[in-house]
Parts: structure tokens; C-alpha cells; sequence
């Protein structure tokens, strides 16, 4: 059952130096360059948390890196054949218990939907799940959506109903805690000091501000519907094709968003002896993503770049697992220069009803 406390703002630190005692702190701090990003940290009193602006980074190079090392390899050579024989030893990763603050409901929604591709029944991969096994999320939910924010609209936010473990409502000069799994409940047990009962009109404030959320997006983005039009309608080959006009090719909506997980895999030798396997990011929008041997690309980049990604997240996601794989976060919309974001996708399939009833 979810138990509901009050956290006073000022024990927020205090609370987070006790769980560091056993955790390494993930959570969002300013930078001296202005800019908020989830970052490990290792001094809480030098750390400049923030919890009012939306990090640009999200968790997910904490549990699947832009870069790893997968296994290192050795070239071994048989004394009596002569045989070369290539002999792999894969690298272990460190499973450090690490607590999560600050993490907004789109975040954590996206981490549970990463869980899907990872962690997939027999199909596990070891790697992301020993940095996943001892996370622990602390959450933080939206009472005012950030400018370019839909969650509402990928049904992710703003307000999570499950997979944290301890979530954190604002209300002005305290904090509304909800305890989730079972180590949100620990953590009320073992730190019982910085917590405090909360009382019915606590959970009525707590009630309104989630309410009133819902009315505070800035863009009507009707994710649902275009997934509807992909599902029943031809391929928008011209939306598709104007798009992949304007792409640059530079991937940083797939970089920022915290689903994309598309990944290649290179063997690098270190000397004529030995060498790493190496995973590290790709990008469907990347001209070299579908290029197979003899440099031959089934993939026509100049009008259909950005295709695999929209279909992907919007139409195949939706048949695989019965919702979008986009959760709103509006990063892509940020970093995007040429306008080639989610929501200028879904907002051409939504107009093309409106075409289709203007011609009928």
C-alpha cells in the first residue's frame, strides 16, 4: 500500500547525504556554464541540485553508456598448427547501488520502457541490467510542464502511478512523498526522522495540483491520433520526404532522447595482439545506419532519413507494445534547429483529416 509523508525542503539534503552513505547520487545539477544536466555527485555541498528546470540529458547513459567496452580480446596463436584463433573475455560492470533524484515522470516512464528493449524475457542484456538491478528513484512530479513537454499526451506524466520508489510533489515549502516499491518504504523506515505523517489536506493540495497540471501544457500534441492515421492510412511519403529534406543528419534527437537505443558494435584493435569490443550509439537518421555490404543503402537518405524513426516510435512501438515509445519529454523539439522534431511530425499526419475532409 503507498504510504503518503511530508519531507520539509530544507531535509531534502540532509536525506540525500544519508542515502549517499550507501549510494552513489545521480541527480540534476546546474553547471557553471548555465546548463542542467543529471550528473553523478560526489560533493553534496558543492553540488548545485536543480529541480526547477528540466535536465538536458536523460538517464539513460547511466544504464546503457554512449560508449562501452563490451569485452577485450587477445590473438593467440598456436605454436604447433599456426592457427590464429581470436579468444574474448567480456568486461564486468561494476553494480554500484546509485539513487536517482529528481527525476521527472517522463524520465522514469522512459527508463521502465528502455527496461523492454534490455531486459526483453530470455533476451537480457547482462550489461544494462547489472547498472539496473540496484537503482534506486527518487521522483519528482510536474506541476508546471515545461514549455515543450506533451507528456500527457503519451500518457507518461505528468504525475507517475507507478515505478518509483519514492515520489516527491511540491507544495511551496515542503515536499509531498509517496513511497512506491518496496525500498521507497525502507527508506521511510530506516530515515524515519526527516519524515512526518502527511494529514488529508495535504493529500487534497497534493490532489488539486495534479489536477490542475493537466491543464498547463503549452502544445496540444495528439500523439494517439496520428498513431491511429499511421495505422490506417498509406504512408505519408510527403510529410516524410519534406522532413527528411530538412534533417541535418546530426542525430541529436536521437542522442537526447531517453528511448532510442539503437547501438553498433566495433572490434578495435589495441596492437597487433590484443583489441575491445566497443558498443557505442547509432542513429536511424545517420546516412551509414542501413548500409550493408558493397555499399549498397536501401535507404533513400535525401527523402527518407528521418523515416525509420518517426515509424518506429509511432506506428511499429504501437503494434509491439500498444503505446508510443516517445514519452513526451520535448527534448528533440529543443535540440532540433531545423524544425524536425516529433510534434512537427505528428502535427502534419493529424492535418492530413483535415485535407482528406477538405477535398471530400
Amino acid at each position: 500500500m503507498t504510504g503518503r509523508y511530508l519531507l520539509a525542503k530544507d531535509h531534502l539534503v540532509p536525506l540525500l547525504r544519508k542515502i549517499a552513505k550507501s549510494n552513489r547520487l545521480v541527480a540534476p545539477v546546474l553547471n557553471e556554464y548555465g546548463d542542467t544536466l543529471f550528473s553523478h555527485i560526489t560533493d553534496l555541498d558543492s553540488a548545485a541540485i536543480d529541480l526547477a528546470h528540466q535536465p538536458q540529458n536523460s538517464l539513460k547513459s547511466f544504464f546503457f553508456p554512449q560508449t562501452e567496452k563490451l569485452s577485450t580480446y587477445l590473438v593467440e596463436k598456436s605454436p604447433k598448427t599456426g592457427n590464429v584463433r581470436y579468444n574474448f573475455y567480456p568486461h564486468t560492470v561494476e553494480n554500484q547501488p546509485t539513487a536517482y533524484v529528481g527525476v521527472r515522470s517522463c524520465d522514469m516512464f522512459a527508463v521502465m520502457y528502455t527496461d523492454m528493449t534490455f531486459l526483453h524475457n530470455g533476451e537480457r542484456d547482462n550489461y544494462y541490467q547489472k547498472r539496473r538491478d540496484n537503482a534506486f528513484f527518487i521522483t519528482l512530479a510536474c506541476n508546471h510542464p515545461f514549455p515543450n513537454c506533451f507528456c500527457n499526451a503519451t500518457r507518461s506524466g505528468p504525475f507517475l502511478e507507478l515505478g518509483y520508489d519514492l515520489q516527491l510533489t511540491d507544495l511551496g515549502d515542503r515536499y509531498f512523498v509517496e513511497t512506491g516499491r518496496s525500498r521507497g518504504m525502507k527508506i521511510v523506515e530506516q530515515m524515519g526522522q526527516f519524515f512526518k505523517p502527511a494529514s488529508e489536506a495535504d493529500r487534497r493540495e497534493q490532489f488539486q495540483l495534479a489536477l490542475e497540471a493537466r491543464g498547463l501544457f503549452q502544445r496540444n500534441v495528439h500523439v494517439e491520433l496520428a498513431s491511429k492515421i499511421l495505422q490506417e492510412q498509406d504512408e505519408p511519403v510527403g510529410i516524410i520526404s519534406e522532413l527528411s529534406s530538412r534533417c541535418q543528419d546530426c542525430a541529436g534527437c536521437a542522442y537526447v532522447c531517453p528511448t532510442c537505443t539503437c547501438f553498433n558494435i566495433a572490434d578495435l584493435p589495441l596492437d597487433e595482439e590484443s583489441g575491445e569490443r566497443i558498443r557505442s550509439w547509432d542513429a536511424c537518421t545517420f546516412a551509414g545506419f542501413s548500409k550493408m555490404a558493397g555499399d549498397h543503402n536501401p535507404v533513400q537518405c535525401e527523402s527518407q532519413r528521418v523515416r525509420k524513426r518517426f515509424l518506429h516510435k509511432l506506428l511499429h512501438d504501437v503494434a509491439k507494445h500498444g503505446r508510443p515509445s516517445c514519452v513526451g519529454c520535448g527534448r528533440c523539439v529543443d535540440i532540433c534547429f531545423g524544425g524536425v522534431d516529433i510534434i512537427s511530425f505528428v502535427d502534419r499526419v493529424v492535418k492530413t483529416i483535415d485535407h482528406c475532409r477538405d477535398v471530400d
